[in-house]
């Protein structure tokens, strides 16, 4: 049957809307504080939100004008108006509303809050539209946009999706490996033991001697609420030197542990020990009494920042130190 053939029916729960009243709205501009916020708001603004908004403003200008009723009770805009009252503006755009009902004025006031609640984001475009601005020299901070902090780092600098490879698998079932076990994998070794003990070392080493280490000791800061990606990982606490050593002990630690290191290696090795930079002094003060010579301070730059909200992270830091004094292997230096 031809669609032709239906009668046009208006569906009684939408009604047509009141197209002719867009004629009859026109801005104004009035002094905020004449303004009354509607006292049955719902929607509350933080301090932060209004510093926010304020901020948008004084950029951007005031786009958005106010929805006022005829006794000047703000509809629309309270965050807009507490933003221009602590930028000490004398007036604000605003246009009347004075076709509403009562009721309708009620309800529009929770309409304009929710109904921008329930927009998505389509991350992609957010990410690229991000990403894009970074790129350019900027007046003014990106945090304007709203987004701040480790989420706006994630959107314009996403981390790369690991290889499923690279992945470790998650642990089932009991422990196999005891201290003293040493694994033997083609021409690796891999020793369960304490990096304190030189014992370890003669176990792991034999006759053998190191050109290089690079060394990652445990930081003496705990696991829980430094590492661990918000809870999606929960990596259990070291044994040492997990937040339980004064400073002293903590330099002891990692003497010993550079010591022994140090005791299998050749003369001329060149040593690369990681370090957060809460540990930086203790690691040098340490190393002054195994190595001959501090040879540089490496920056790692890891592709996403750290957990924190002061200053996130997005390094790590590698002492390198000779052992020795014989000329050292030079795979590294320009030339």
């Amino acid at each position: 049957m031809h669609a032709s053939n239906f009668p046009l029916q208006e569906t009684p729960d939408f009604p047509q809307p009141k197209l002719g009243l867009a004629r009859d709205l026109r801005v104004e501009h009035i002094s905020p504080t004449s303004l009354t916020a509607f006292a049955g708001n719902s929607r509350k603004h933080s301090k932060k939100q209004i510093s926010q908004i304020a901020a948008s403003i004084a950029k951007f200008g005031f786009l958005s004008p106010i929805l006022i009723a005829d006794d000047l009770t703000i509809i629309a805009g309270h965050g807009r108006v507490l933003a221009a009252q602590s930028l000490d503006m004398t007036t604000v755009p605003a246009i009347r509303v004075c076709h509403l009902s009562d009721a309708e004025r009620r309800a529009y006031v929770i309409v304009d809050n929710r109904l921008a609640e329930l927009a998505t984001w389509d991350l992609e475009i957010l990410a690229a539209e991000l990403q894009g601005l970074s790129a350019l020299d900027l007046d003014f901070d990106l945090e304007i946009t709203g987004f701040e902090g480790a989420e706006l780092d994630g959107l314009i600098d996403p981390p790369p999706v690991p290889d499923k490879a690279d992945l470790a698998p998650k642990p089932f079932g009991p422990a196999v490996t005891v201290l003293g076990d040493v694994w033997l994998m083609g021409d690796h070794r891999l020793v369960c033991g304490d990096a304190t003990d030189p014992a370890t070392y003669e176990v792991l080493m034999g006759e053998d001697r190191a050109r290089m280490v690079f060394a990652d000791a445990p930081y003496n800061v705990t696991i829980d609420g430094n590492v661990g990606g918000l809870g999606r990982n929960t990596p259990r606490e070291f044994v040492m030197a997990s937040g339980e050593m004064s400073d002293a002990q903590f330099q002891t630690f990692l003497e010993a542990a550079m010591a022994n290191a140090a005791a299998v290696s050749i003369d001329g090795a060149i040593h690369f020990q990681c370090m957060d930079w809460r540990g930086l002094g203790i690691l040098q003060a340490a190393a002054k009494a195994v190595y001959s010579e501090a040879k540089n301070l490496i920056v790692w730059v890891k592709s996403n920042g750290g957990m924190g909200t002061f200053y996130r992270s997005r390094h790590e830091l590698i002492a390198v130190f000779k052992v020795g004094n014989a000329p050292h292997t030079n795979t590294f230096g320009l030339g």
